[in-house]
């Protein structure tokens, strides 16, 4: 059986980095590439990032309930297919699925067994200097990219793990520890030495472990109108 590790991040969090970054020294580690309506942007290509499709190719996939999740971001539909679960278990390999918190939520409920990480950025300034830099969004987007984090956040304690992404080393190094740990835990061999320093490591990042390091995140995130701090 596959374990399926759900990461989710607001946009800007730096999570595609990480993704591909556990990909190249993780082996045996699959990843699903979603499914969307909205165009390519930047150098992005398809196959790569996305599968680029139109709306009614995306319509007739959802008919033919070909998706595991799917979600409409900003007037653009994304989804994770199916197909990619099952090649997955048939090679032996276990999945990786870069997804928001309302396609997390969809996983779940299908599959309670998932994995759930969540990657925050340190904070809110930190994130809108992200999307800034990337260059990647109209201001307008970037502003409305900001109020959408600060709904997502809120979900942050849905999730396994905690990622806060502030050094990408760091980072890395963490999320590699908690997908090894998983597959230790599942597997039921003995452990080393070097095997108990990362259930260790992974350990750190567990929710009820880093609920103090999330609350100066948290209250980064303020609502423009109202100044009023997320999770008060």
């Amino acid at each position: 059986m596959s374990t399926v590790y759900i990461i989710s991040a607001p946009s800007g969090s730096g999570k595609s980095t990480l993704v591909n970054e556990l990909r190249k020294i993780v082996p045996n580690l699959d990843f699903s590439i979603s499914y969307t309506t909205r165009p390519p942007r930047g150098s992005e290509q398809n196959g790569r990032e996305y599968y680029f499709v139109p709306r009614s190719k995306f319509d007739e996939m959802l008919q033919r309930d070909e998706f595991l999740e799917h979600a409409d971001v900003f007037g653009n539909c994304y989804g994770t297919a199916r197909k990619f679960l099952a090649d997955a278990e048939r090679s032996n390999h276990d999945l990786v699925l870069d997804i928001d918190v309302q396609g997390a939520s969809q996983i779940k409920k299908k599959l309670p067994q998932a994995v759930s990480i969540f990657i925050l950025p340190p904070d809110r300034k930190t994130l809108e200097w992200r999307l800034h830099s990337r260059g990647l969004d109209a201001n307008d987007v970037i502003e409305r990219r900001l109020v959408t984090a600060s709904r997502e956040i809120e979900n942050y304690d849905k999730y396994d793990y905690i990622l806060v992404n502030d050094r990408l080393e760091e980072s890395v190094e963490a999320l590699k520890a908690i997908v090894l740990a998983e597959r230790m835990r599942r597997s039921g061999a003995p452990l080393s030495a070097r095997d108990s320093q990362i259930l260790e490591l992974a350990e750190r990042y567990r929710l009820d472990r880093v609920r103090e390091r999330v609350r100066p995140i948290l209250e980064s995130f303020r609502d423009g109108s109202s100044g009023t701090a997320i999770g008060s």
